[in-house]
Formats: structure tokens, C-alpha cells, sequence
């Protein structure tokens, strides 16, 4: 009887091996790939391949109105992997459906980049738990209708990988997993045509390595190698490991910064047709092996560049990505009393169509990075730069009037350019307004959590928490305080989750009771169809640059949003001659 999964592999077999050859033109690489395919799905369990089998009866259903996720690291949030299944509890009573922990796997300590430095990606760290603890918690989060997504970070390793360590001694098959050249020639020609990712704390694109006399490619930090994916070894063996966190229940892979992972001489090595190939082949690869998992996509590009990361309905490739430029646009409008720009970016993504499905939020553990569209800011009269310069000073609290209490990161005097860091709450302008006493400023920072957590639920796509954000955790300034972690700013917010301020949501008065009753009732709205996965969703003309009106339609069901991104009263006036008088950061449902 013919297998599962040679029913799977018999629909894909020639677009795969035709991509694969395409890249490659090497049939034994390709006959050790599909081996590799052939022993994950072997050592497949039944409690997953039944999870398989019911998603491909329902392959839209991380598309479902009931979800939300959130995100947090596992030893900030509850000490380890098991302290995270102690507290499933917590994540139940929030109505969390989609949990994303933050990288786990085997990471050098302390330079690790946040864990995207990855030393083993067979392995959790031995600081957060064992492989076991791993398994055992996907299977309480499968029990509680939880989903669990782990990064898989694609481009690069840590320089303490086994195959970097290997390349160090010499061994010259390893060396061939990254790009290392005797001599400045060849990086001196990439550097002609690749940016840098950061250029002040990490210039240049390539390390000189004295261990094996050879400059290496290091897109990000010089810790972080990147990995040659123009050797079909290193696709099998990073798809192999794709495969054993999915064999271990892990439902969802955050593959990190996808756009960079092919490198070609006199481009940017960003957005290359083979990263779109080698995506596809991995989409191929989970149908296959396990289509109870799905690809979520780090593009943080601008949204002309995102529809081709999810494919075409024929060949799709990543299932849903970040809606970075949301993020974005959604600090922008509340700084600037302005959603015109916001308006556009959505309508924008809303134009990509409906095959494209997006996980909205507002903050993550990475910096809020000011790319907004500036052909969009020149049209509307708005001076790009001045733009970018008012909102980071903005929300670092010096720009005068500002409620907001965050901190720079990066910032390059030379550019002029530069990104911000903070929780949630703490931008809004509430921990400036504890700290004050203010209780004005305390009614306006709630209302502002408010209507952007609401902006987040009603567009198209589903809500990603960042833990902490639930309760208005504020920014855990103590990390100047450790040499470990003061040089990045991006600790401000990655901090210790406080218990006793969640035990606090139950209080009424309380702002923590405020914000998580607040987010409950976004959450219930969404019961409605209109949140439906094939609901219509539109922007409409609101007559007022300070309201945003959000549209959502499905048969004769209608449901309208207005948010009003002003600490003034405002007026809107929608299409049909409908108004409506909106109190301070209101959101109104018609």
C-alpha cells in the first residue's frame, strides 16, 4: 500500500526535482535530499501524522478567528521550558491559541545575538531545558489547543557551530558550508553591492578569521557565519533540522531572515530568485513530510517585495509573515495624530490579495525600525528624514510634549538614522504617567494601549502578543546595571515577566486589570464573522487625517472601525453621508 507520504511526494516530485536540479544540476545531492525527506517522515510519530492528516482536511486553519498568538522567551516568562508548561494555565485564561518562544536551540553564552547565533539547531539549550522537556511541551501546548513556533534561523550559525568549529581547523568540506576567502578580492567586489545590516555597531559585511587565515562572510554580526546554500549539502542539512523540530511537535517555523540566504557577486544578496527556489522546496518538503506545519516568513522588506514570499496560489511558498510595515505605520499614527500614511501602507497589503495572510503586532524583542514608504511621506507633503527624526526622539521622551519613555538603538550620527526600543506601555506614555502621578496622562496612556492592540485585532490577519504586554508590563531599565546585555538597548524590553503584577489583572483600578479586560473584549469581538478568514476587509475615506476607518464584510455582515489616533475629540465622515463624534484615541465599532 502506497505510503502517505509517497502520495504527498508523488504530487511534488517534479516541480521539486526540477527546482533542485535548476540550483544544483547534482542528481546524487538530490537523491540524498529526498532520502532525508523519506527518514523524517519514518521517524514521524502517530499523535503528529494524525495532526497531519487533519490539517490537510483544513489547510486554512491557522487562518481562524479564534487566534491569538503571543510571543516571549521561555526563561523571562517562567525560567525554563518546563516552567513555561507550568504556567499553560495563564496562557488558556488569555485565550492564547498560537505560542511563539523565542530562539531555544543550542546558543554560545553570552554573544549570542538573542539566540539567533545557533551553535547546535538539533539541540535546546542546556540553560532552557532538554529536547525531552521540548517534546513533552508541545504536547500539552497540542492538548490546550496551543501551536507552537520556534525560529529556524536560515542565513548563518554561530562561529562555535560544529561546522564553523571544523572550518577553523581546516577542514576544507566545512569551510565549503560558508564563504571564506584567502584574501580581500572577492569580499572587496561583495562590498560594492551589499549593504550593511549594522553598519555602526557591526560594519562591513566580512570577518577576518585567524584560525584559519580567511575573511568569512557575516551578513549581521561577526559571530554569525553565513551559510553557503550554493552547496546542496548545506539545504539538506539545514532542511534535516527543519524536520526534526517539526518531528518533535513544533507547528509552526519562523524562518529568520529568509531574504539574504543566496549570495550572488554584483547584487545586493537580498530577494535573489534562489531564495524564492529554496523556499518553495521547503514548502514542498513540509507537504510531504509533515503538513501539520507551516512557514511563517521574516520579510522585512517594504510590501512590494512581500507577495512574492508567499508564492502564487499554484506554488505557494511561506504561509503568512510578520506585518512589519503595520507595526510601524500604527507608532507613526499615534505619534504623529496622523493614519493617512497608515491608510496607505494597509491598502497597500490589502492589495496584495487574499492568498496573503499576515500576523499583526505591535512589539516584538527587536527595535521598532522607522522604513516607512517615503515616496508615500513626499506625497503627502511629509520630509522623510524630518519624519524619522520626530518619531525616534518622540518616543525616546526628548522631543518636547512627548508622554513616550523608550531609547534609541542604533543610532548613526552619520545618517541620522536610528530605531527605538520599549514596551508597549511604556511608549504609550503609561509608565511616564505612574511615574508622575498623573492621572490624565494615566486615562490617555490606557486609552492609547488600547487603540493600537484594537487597530492590531481588526486587520487583516491575527494578533501576536509580546508577553508582558497584556498586564502594560513597563521597560525593565535595570539592564544597564548588566555588562551582558547594557550594550544593546533591545533589552529595555526583553524583560523578566512580573508575576505579581499579572496577579494584578484580576484588581479592579488596576492598570493591569484595565489592559487585559480590554484585550479580552478585542478578543470576543472577534467572534463575530466578519472575522471570518474569508471576510472582505477595506479602508474607507474618513474625512478626518487623524481617523483611521477599517472595514470588514462577509455576506451581508458589516462591521466598521473607527480609530481615532488624537488625544482630541475628532469627527469622521464616511462614504454615504454616516458620521460619528470620537472621544481621545477612541476606537468605535459601527
Amino acid at each position: 500500500m502506497t505510503s502517505e507520504f509517497e502520495r504527498r511526494f508523488a504530487r511534488h516530485r517534479d516541480e521539486l526535482e526540477w527546482l533542485f536540479m535548476e540550483l544544483y544540476d547534482d542528481r546524487d545531492a538530490l537523491h540524498r535530499f529526498e532520502a532525508m525527506m523519506r527518514e523524517a517522515w519514518a521517524c514521524r510519530e502517530e499523535e503528529l501524522r494524525a495532526l497531519d492528516r487533519a490539517r490537510e482536511a483544513n489547510p486554512l486553519w491557522y487562518r481562524g478567528a479564534d487566534m491569538l498568538g503571543m510571543t516571549m522567551y521561555a526563561d523571562l516568562f517562567a525560567g525554563n521550558l518546563r516552567g513555561v508548561m507550568e504556567q499553560l494555565p495563564y496562557l488558556k485564561e488569555l485565550g492564547v491559541t498560537y505560542l511563539h518562544l523565542m530562539p531555544l536551540l543550542k546558543m554560545p553564552h553570552p554573544q549570542n545575538d538573542g539566540g539567533y547565533a545557533v551553535e547546535d539547531f538539533d539541540a535546546v539549550d542546556p540553560a532552557l531545558g532538554t529536547n525531552e522537556e521540548l517534546i513533552a511541551l508541545t504536547r500539552a501546548l497540542r492538548a490546550s489547543g496551543i501551536s507552537l513556533c520556534l525560529d529556524f534561523v536560515m542565513n548563518h550559525t554561530a562561529d562555535t557551530h560544529e561546522w564553523a568549529m571544523r572550518a577553523k581547523a581546516g577542514d576544507a568540506q566545512a569551510q565549503a558550508y560558508y564563504f571564506c576567502y584567502p584574501d580581500r578580492a572577492i569580499p572587496d567586489r561583495y562590498e560594492q553591492t551589499v549593504p550593511q545590516v549594522f553598519p555602526s555597531t557591526a560594519p562591513g559585511n566580512f570577518t577576518w578569521n585567524e584560525d584559519m587565515r580567511r575573511w568569512v562572510l557575516t551578513s549581521f554580526y561577526p559571530f554569525q557565519w553565513d551559510l553557503n546554500y550554493r552547496n546542496p549539502e548545506v539545504l539538506t542539512a539545514m532542511t534535516r533540522s527543519m524536520l526534526h523540530l517539526a518531528n518533535m511537535g513544533v507547528e509552526v517555523l519562523r524562518i529568520d531572515a529568509v531574504p539574504y540566504i543566496w549570495k550572488e557577486l554584483g547584487t545586493s544578496c537580498r530577494n535573489l530568485p534562489q531564495v524564492h527556489t529554496i523556499v518553495r522546496i521547503i514548502r514542498m518538503v513540509i507537504e510531504c513530510v509533515c503538513p501539520a506545519v507551516i512557514l511563517k516568513g521574516e520579510v522585512v522588506m517594504a510590501p512590494k517585495e512581500l507577495a512574492a514570499y508567499f508564492g502564487t496560489p499554484e506554488k505557494p511558498e511561506c504561509h503568512m509573515l510578520y506585518n512589519v510595515s503595520t507595526m510601524v505605520n500604527l507608532w507613526s499614527a499615534l505619534a504623529a495624530r496622523d493614519a493617512r500614511l497608515l491608510r496607505r501602507q494597509i491598502d497597500a497589503l490589502l492589495a496584495l490579495g487574499e492568498g496573503c495572510w499576515f500576523v499583526n503586532y505591535l512589539r516584538c524583542h527587536d527595535d521598532i525600525g522607522w522604513g516607512l514608504d517615503e515616496d508615500a511621506e513626499r506625497s503627502l507633503g511629509i520630509d522623510p528624514q524630518l519624519h524619522k527624526e520626530y518619531l525616534y526622539r518622540f518616543y525616546d521622551g526628548e522631543f518636547p510634549g512627548s508622554w513616550s519613555a523608550g531609547e534609541l538603538y542604533n543610532y548613526d550620527p552619520a545618517t541620522r538614522d536610528a530605531r527605538s526600543c520599549g514596551t508597549t506601555a511604556s511608549l504609550c506614555g503609561l509608565e511616564n504617567a505612574l511615574r508622575g502621578q498623573d492621572d490624565a496622562q494615566y486615562d490617555m496612556a490606557l486609552k492609547r494601549i488600547l487603540l493600537m492592540h484594537g487597530a492590531a485585532m481588526f486587520l487583516q490577519g491575527f494578533m501576536m502578543l509580546s508577553s508582558g504586554d497584556e498586564i502594560g508590563q513597563l521597560n525593565g531599565w535595570g539592564y544597564l546595571s548588566d555588562p551582558d546585555r547594557a550594550a544593546d538597548s533591545r533589552n529595555l524590553h526583553r524583560t523578566r515577566f512580573d508575576w505579581q503584577r499579572a496577579a494584578l489583572r484580576e484588581k479592579q483600578g488596576t492598570p493591569e486589570y484595565a489592559i487585559w479586560r480590554g484585550i479580552q473584549q478585542l478578543r470576543e469581538l472577534r467572534a463575530h464573522p466578519c472575522f471570518d478568514a474569508d471576510a472582505a476587509v477595506s479602508t474607507l475615506e474618513s474625512g478626518n487625517r487623524a481617523v483611521l476607518a477599517v472595514r470588514r464584510e462577509k455576506g451581508n455582515e458589516r462591521m466598521t472601525a473607527l480609530l481615532n489616533f488624537s488625544e482630541q475629540e475628532q469627527d469622521a465622515l464616511l462614504p454615504g453621508g454616516a458620521s460619528a463624534a470620537l472621544s481621545p484615541y477612541e476606537m468605535r465599532i459601527l
